[in-house]
Parts: C-alpha cells; structure tokens; sequence
C-alpha cells in the first residue's frame, strides 16, 4: 500500500509544500488539507507544518490549536492516527493539549537559525522508528518561540516516562529545559519537534556533513518511520 500523509496548512503556514515534498521523497503520498475543513480525507498521517499561524498573536500556535480542524485531529491522534507537528506545529500540540509542556520566547529574545545536532532519545514512536536510541542526527532548526517549559511535575513525567525524543546536542540554542528538542506522548504517535526534518530529505538541499556540502538528509527518517508505522498498522 500507499501511505497517505496528510499536511494541514494554517493562515502563516510557510513550510507545508516542503512537507510534502519531503512526504513525497520519503515514498508516501501527500495530502493538502485545510485549516477550516472537518475532513481529513481518509489519511493515514497527519504533518502540522512550521511556519507562523495567525502571526503567533497571543501566543505561537495558541489560535491554530482552536482551528476546525483540530477537532478531527484530535480525534484521529486518540485513535492512534501518526501525527508530526514541526515547530509551529509542535506549538499547536502543546497548545490543543496533545502533548505535555509548552513552547516560549528563545532564552537569547532572538530568531535562531543553524544546522542542529540532535540526540535520538526514543526510537520506539511512530515517527522515530528509523532510528536507533542514543543515534546523533543533523537537520536544520528555525525559531524564535522555541524554548521547552514545563512545570516541575510536568518535567519529571516527561523525563521519566521517557516522552523525551530527541535532545539537542553541542548547543542549547533556544533555552530549553534538559535541552529537549521534542517530546512523544505515551502512546508513541504524536510527536513535536522544533527542528524542520522537512529540510533534510534531498542530497544537494541538506545540511553539510563531513562528506560533502548539504548533503544530510537525516530528516527522511521521519517520515519513513511514519510510513512503516502505517504500513504495520494496515497488515
């Protein structure tokens, strides 16, 4: 079969086309679907892009997580549907209560952009299955509300239930608490991240690497994980 990925574009949405490109590269077929819409078109995934919804007023990802589609994701994310939220979509999880903590101004009060190391800490999700535990991956981070919160108790479950999936590596650049760069929820099918795999899925478009320039392309992982997820799913 033919996964179907769907990517979810929002008002400010910037890097939904590069999802699903890189859906695409991965060897599934992408979906458009639309913020105001209640249909999720029979996918099997779900991709909430980066970008800036609603130009981050009130707080990055806060307006986007009441969006009409929402509802649907929600549902489908309890059902056990694989849903990626990139940065801006990474906010509108914490924000619609699919995952736990909460994302603010980089500690530094500045936009960031570099290529990031980042430290695979649970390869057992949907969208982290191509990987292995302890892995280092390159992929590139942009953001300026990309700082991980959570209160004590928050942060001790995330630590200890291990919902941590990838930690930055070499450099903090955002302010984060334990250096987190994304979290899962229990079940393993909804992850948030602030980095963009999206941007590392083409030889010739990715961060450098100690064999050629731009040639990383450590982000197809994720979206190669998803497929295989939805594939076991179906069988």
């Amino acid at each position: 079969m033919t996964a179907r990925i769907g990517v979810i574009t929002f008002p400010g949405s910037l890097d939904d086309r590069d999802a699903q490109r890189a859906i695409r590269i991965a060897g599934a077929e992408p979906v458009a679907l639309w913020h105001g819409s209640h249909d999720l078109e029979g996918v099997d995934a779900l991709v909430l892009p980066g970008g800036f919804s609603y130009g981050d007023y009130l707080r990055a990802g806060a307006i986007a997580a009441l969006a009409p589609i929402m509802a649907e994701v929600k549902d489908a994310a309890a059902k056990g549907m694989p849903v990626l939220g990139i940065c801006n979509g990474f906010q509108m999880l914490v924000e619609a209560h699919l995952l736990p903590g909460g994302l603010i101004r980089n500690a530094h009060q500045q936009f960031i952009r570099r290529d990031q190391r980042l430290r695979v800490e649970n390869a057992d999700t949907a969208w982290t299955s191509d990987f292995a535990t302890g892995q280092e991956i390159v992929i590139p981070l942009k953001n300026a509300d990309g700082g991980y919160i959570a209160d004590a108790e928050t942060l001790a479950r995330v630590e200890g239930e291990g919902l941590v999936a990838l930690r930055y590596l070499g450099v903090n650049p955002n302010g984060s608490l334990d250096d987190i760069a994304g979290v899962t929820n229990a079940s393993g099918n909804v992850l948030g991240l602030m980095p963009h795999p999206e941007h590392a899925v083409e030889e010739g478009f990715g961060p450098d690497t100690s064999l050629a320039m731009r040639s990383g392309i450590d982000g197809l992982g994720f979206f190669r994980s998803a497929i295989a997820a939805v594939v076991h799913a179906a069988v």
